[in-house]
């Protein structure tokens, strides 16, 4: 049972020890953290968070009074990427705070970059939230951390 104890405790103390520190993002509508040492502009309103390497980044841009339909909220996705897809490929579901969450992912052949998208809809307000990634730096950490501050994306309203 002891050693069961120590085992736990290890295991938690090097997790915490391992894991990343954030600082967080915010402005009046949303918030997301953002990995110690990498860098977040804010370009015109469409804010850019990325490693120092600059091997990719995730971009956040806000929309307000927009009304779309659903089948237009995917073609608006679809067309972003220029991709030839299906709209059923842009999957949708209720999210938070009743906002309708829509999730695309995309390979770029020419670029061999990645792309995963998030749309959140309600009423009028769309938020755009997207990651793109090099293929070669798409693994590991990289997509770890990647991930991790992609889905800490929070609305407050």
């Amino acid at each position: 049972m002891m050693k069961k104890i120590l085992l736990f405790s290890a295991i938690v103390t090097g997790s915490l020890f391992f894991a990343q520190k954030a600082k967080i993002y915010e402005n009046s509508n949303y918030s997301i953290n953002v990995p110690d040492g990498w860098k977040s502009t804010n370009d015109s309103e469409i804010i850019n968070i990325f490693p120092t390497s600059q091997i990719g980044a995730i971009t956040i841009s806000e929309y307000h009074d927009l009304a779309l339909s659903k089948e237009e909220v995917k073609k608006f996705i679809l067309a972003l990427y220029h991709s030839q897809d299906q709209e059923d490929k842009v999957k949708d579901k209720r999210g938070q705070k009743g906002y309708t969450e829509y999730l695309y992912e995309h390979f770029d052949e020419k670029e061999k970059l990645f792309w995963i998208t998030k749309v959140f809809q309600k009423d009028k307000n769309l938020y755009l939230v997207s990651i793109n990634c090099g293929q070669k730096f798409w693994n590991g950490n990289y997509m770890t951390q990647f991930n991790e501050t992609f889905n800490s994306f929070k609305i407050k309203k």
